[in-house]
């Protein structure tokens, strides 16, 4: 439930005074910062019920957020399913869709939008910007039924994209700023930024987002307040609920809900336990959003993917710094991570 007391920030976010008046250790928490740093974080970025508890590094420069896009593309389908736009149920086959040779076959045109959204469409050919090792481990094309197994999947979030614009009539980064960034008051995201990246291998382009920390705690906020920003419902209840809720089993023990993950029995991030009900959306190279509404918690991490020197924490540096922000959290209760 939103507290009966959200607090959200204005044109700029709000710090609390003293972090142990709202049961976090400073301490602890400047220990997790000089770890970020030591691992080469570029931004980090910790909401704490609406207010900036911790702002890390580079936090105003929009950096490629990489797979994050993901879930910033799931919030315009939401806003464009209630308004009638877009129904999950249509298939590939009544939009018209198709792909470069080999093209899709009639049974992979039976894939729909909901499949699509949650990875199961069943559809492997090849997609734009995907390393070749990723191609190779791709299931055979007809192997799989739509609907019937997931498998991380870029021709999904890129079709995506081509059936968005196509139903709507707009284009993706402009109408993410009207319909997102702008009433969110994001303070550093620039849609003439944003870039379509094509390749020959479909015929449907990557949309690559760039978003800074604090507009992407913006973001994550929305989702950790169901849809709702100040006085508007941004975005239906029902959808946010449906969007973070495990659609399909996923891998690691995790769940997909519409292009987010979500935690299955604790399972979420590299083997850090988690409350139920948390959710988050990751990048390649470090970067992610991860939303804890058991603790009112939003938590924004980002690398600079453009820098060909650094070297981005993954894997167990990235579980160590979780680990680090989460001790720094005083207050205990059934839901607390031991």
């Amino acid at each position: 439930m939103i507290p009966d007391a959200a607090r959200y920030p204005g044109q700029a976010w709000e710090m609390p005074a003293l972090l142990e008046t709202i049961g976090w250790s400073n301490d602890l928490l400047s220990r997790a910062m000089d770890y970020a740093g030591l691992i080469g974080s570029r931004a980090v970025m910790i909401v704490i019920n609406g207010a900036a508890l911790a702002m890390w590094g580079d936090v105003a420069r929009p950096f490629n957020c990489r797979s994050i896009r993901k879930a910033l593309l799931s919030a315009l389908y939401g806003v464009h399913v209630a308004e009638g736009h877009i129904d999950l149920a249509w298939t590939l086959a009544d939009l018209g869709m198709d792909d470069t040779e080999p093209a899709l076959s009639a049974e992979e045109k039976q894939a729909t939008i909901a499949d699509l959204l949650t990875s199961r469409s069943g559809v492997y050919h090849p997609a734009n910007y995907v390393p070749p090792a990723e191609r190779a481990r791709l299931p055979a094309r007809g192997s799989h039924a739509p609907g019937t197994f997931w498998h991380y999947n870029n021709w999904d979030f890129n079709a995506l994209l081509t059936i968005f614009e196509q139903c709507t009539g707009t284009r993706i980064f402009e109408e993410f700023e009207r319909r997102i960034a702008q009433p969110l008051q994001m303070q550093d995201y620039r849609a003439h930024e944003m870039k379509y990246v094509t390749q020959p291998h479909s015929l449907h382009p990557l949309y690559s987002f760039r978003l800074s920390a604090r507009d992407l705690a913006r973001f994550g906020l929305l989702y950790l307040r169901q849809g709702q920003w100040q006085d508007q419902q941004m975005l239906s209840r029902e959808w946010v609920a449906a969007s973070t809720t495990a659609q399909t089993p996923a891998r690691g023990g995790t769940g997909f809900g519409y292009l987010w993950w979500v935690c299955v029995d604790g399972n979420l991030f590299h083997g850090v336990p988690l409350p139920a009900g948390s959710f988050a959306s990751y990048g390649m190279g470090g970067q992610f959003l991860l939303v804890i509404p058991a603790f009112d918690l939003v938590i924004v991490h980002l690398t600079n993917p453009d820098d060909p020197t650094s070297q981005p924490p993954t894997g167990e540096p990235l579980t160590q710094l979780l680990r680090l922000t989460l001790a720094a959290r005083l207050s205990s209760g059934p839901d607390a991570i031991e």
